[in-house]
């Protein structure tokens, strides 16, 4: 066995991602098995059977098993729950206890979401903003982070001052059933999502649903570099950014530090990132007045000019009353977004090995 050797696991509906990671970097060459099959057993001994790879992979056992899974699941106790896209889940699989018996090692499981903060937080964004800061002579530094991850779904996780938040239910950071502020009798999810950017641009295009073409290529579209209906891959980012700006708003409220985006509708960055920058600034309107959205305000950290004016150092001395003395006030409050430094798939792994050592001690 070796001490600092954690195998990894991000599962998702359609495939199991195993990994090794060993003082925060992976060593094995990260391998995927289609998670489908008709039966529950046949689902959980691909999990045995990609776990038994990784030990002969590293020709060795590892300290512990740490990985992400879908929920709903009561994840200190490894049990999950009845899974919208893994069917053969119901009515509660205790899988930690059963990969405990299988290999004798520690398990943990968490959410995708969570896990991908968690390692941003410890080596990506968060870490490397505070590096600019530094080299810009900035004194400010950022110690909480929120993040998102859009794709098949909407995740979500926060991090505060390197400790994650897991919530008494294993529910913290859980934002993707969060209200649509478009569609208010649905979730933010059947926006912020694959299904939603494909679903927007068929009703504005005027065609099938399952005739529309794929993020990749609506954001293409969108850009002017494909053809198809460029109104309507618009619309459908404008949408995406619309509802996405409404939950991370809520959500700097809170946590009031930076924003990490990730998954695989992130590299779309380039057209919805202004969208969503803008609304996190505009402010609501009551009886004719402006109110702040925020009482912050928000920097898209991947526009060099929007960096370099988050980065600039400002604020000024002033005097403690009846004394000769000054201290430093900086009035501006300033929150910064960002896309995943490490890679999405990268930041799970390095969160599922920082949780699982840390709950090692």
């Amino acid at each position: 066995m070796n001490s600092d050797l954690i195998f990894i696991l991000d599962a998702g509906g359609t495939g199991f991602k195993f990994s090794a990671v060993k003082d925060y970097k992976e060593i094995i060459e990260p391998f995927t098995i289609p998670s489908a099959a008709p039966t529950l057993e046949e689902v959980l001994q691909k999990l045995i059977d990609g776990f038994h790879r990784c030990e002969e992979l590293c020709g060795c056992k590892a300290r512990a098993i740490s990985f992400c899974f879908p929920g709903p699941a009561d994840y200190p106790n490894g049990i999950i729950g009845d899974l919208p896209n893994l069917p053969t889940f119901r009515g509660g699989v205790a899988l930690k206890q059963m990969l405990e018996n299988e290999f004798n090692v520690p398990v943990f499981i968490n959410n995708d979401g969570d896990l991908f903060v968690y390692g941003e937080a410890l080596g990506g964004l968060l870490p490397q903003v505070n590096d600019m800061l530094e080299r810009q002579g900035n004194p400010k530094r950022y110690k909480n982070l929120f993040g998102v991850t859009l794709g098949t779904g909407f995740g979500g996780g926060v991090v505060i001052n390197k400790v994650l938040l897991n919530g008494d239910n294993s529910a913290g950071g859980e934002i993707w059933c969060s209200r649509n502020c478009l569609y208010p009798e649905t979730i933010a999810e059947e926006s912020v999502s694959i299904r939603g950017v494909r679903r927007v641009y068929a009703r504005e295009a005027g065609i099938e649903f399952d005739k529309a073409p794929q993020p990749y290529e609506i954001f293409k579209i969108a850009q002017g570099d494909m053809k198809g209906s460029k109104k309507a891959a618009l619309k459908a980012w404008d949408e995406l950014s619309t509802v996405l700006a409404d939950v991370i708003g809520n959500g700097l409220r809170i946590t009031d530090g930076l924003v990490v985006i990730g998954g695989g509708l992130s590299g779309a960055w380039p057209v919805f990132m202004p969208l969503l920058i803008k609304k996190l600034n505009e402010p609501y309107s009551v009886n004719g007045n402006n109110i702040p959205r925020m009482e912050t305000e928000a920097f898209n950290l991947e526009d060099i000019n929007d960096c370099l004016r988050f980065a600039e150092k400002s604020g000024k001395m002033v005097t403690v009353p009846f004394s000769d003395q000054q201290v430093w006030y900086d009035h501006t409050k300033r929150v910064g977004v960002g896309i995943t430094k490490l890679g999405t798939s990268s930041a799970v792994a390095i969160g599922a090995y920082a949780y699982a050592m840390n709950q090692l001690g």
